[in-house]
């Protein structure tokens, strides 16, 4: 059963919007932000956990983010990006400075 509505609710009915998903409009492609966070989240990875892969793969998704952007989006997150992953990458290598082994060969 329903119930009745109460004279003390105080929801306003003419304030109900209802929910339309997102539409991307023609041209816009999200690949460039994506791989921005990706390339963030790798790096991040690097950094603390010392995964050289992890790293190496920041620099790819940072590369491929700035190949994807468009003139117009900021270049301050793309430049962060980019100082980040090759931040990441030096650090794995000065803590560490053996190369990268491959563990599923050995």
């Amino acid at each position: 059963m329903v119930p009745a509505p109460s004279c003390n609710d105080l929801r306003r009915r003419d304030r109900i919007v209802r929910y339309k998903p997102y539409v991307p409009k023609e041209g816009e492609d999200p690949m460039a932000e994506y791989m921005n966070l990706l390339a963030m989240l790798f790096s991040m990875c690097g950094l603390m956990m010392r995964f050289k892969w992890a790293a190496w793969a920041a620099v790819y998704c940072a590369f491929i983010g700035f190949s994807n952007s468009r003139s117009s989006e900021d270049t301050k997150q793309i430049f962060s990006s980019f100082m980040l992953s090759i931040s990441s990458v030096v650090m794995s290598y000065l803590q560490s400075p053996t190369p990268m082994a491959i563990s599923y060969f050995s």
